[in-house]
């Protein structure tokens, strides 16, 4: 995969994030300019953010795959596993208050055996590692752009984010 990629594209945003968003892979776009959600899913995802009252330089935005799998093909297992201790890494780091999985690739490494159809925009608490994180996973915004019947169900979901860490500070709070 490396062989095929220009670029190892390992995020882009606020390292003191609340929210980390996590596609699967990059894209074209993605890939020439080395930052993640650059082309036409990462418009829709900008759009998103701004109907929330944020912008990209509010979140993380990072992909569970660091570079273009060939031919713009999904994500195989063993590319997942590959960079599964970078994302991680990653999550360690950063301490969100939420993770944004974004399509079933990314999510599935969180909430392994899940269906995207029955849990979207349904925060669910997991255990990675020493941390316990808070997982909300969206469909991809490419998704919603390919199959419009998505894409209220995609903007519907993002709206419920704020009121997700308003009530994850609170718990803090009151722990």
């Amino acid at each position: 995969m490396a062989k095929t990629a220009k670029n190892l594209v390992m995020g882009d945003g606020n390292t003191d994030a609340d929210i980390v968003i996590i596609g699967e892979a990059p894209g074209k776009k993605e890939d020439e300019q080395g930052l993640p959600f650059i082309g036409a899913a990462g418009k829709f995802l900008n759009e998103m953010l701004a109907s929330v009252n944020m912008n990209r330089s509010d979140v993380y935005i990072t992909n569970i795959v660091k570079y273009r799998p060939p031919d713009n093909r999904d994500p195989l297992p063993a590319e997942k596993s590959a960079f599964w201790p970078y994302l991680v890494r990653q999550l360690d780091v950063i301490r969100p208050h939420i993770v944004v999985t974004l399509g079933r690739h990314s999510m599935e490494y969180f909430l392994p055996g899940t269906k995207i159809s029955e849990v979207h925009g349904q925060p669910q608490s997991v255990t990675i590692g020493d941390s316990e994180l808070v997982v909300v996973p969206l469909y991809h915004p490419a998704a919603a752009l390919y199959n419009g019947s998505l894409r209220q169900t995609l903007k519907d979901d993002f709206m419920k984010l704020p009121k997700i860490i308003k009530v994850l500070q609170n718990e803090k709070e009151n722990k």
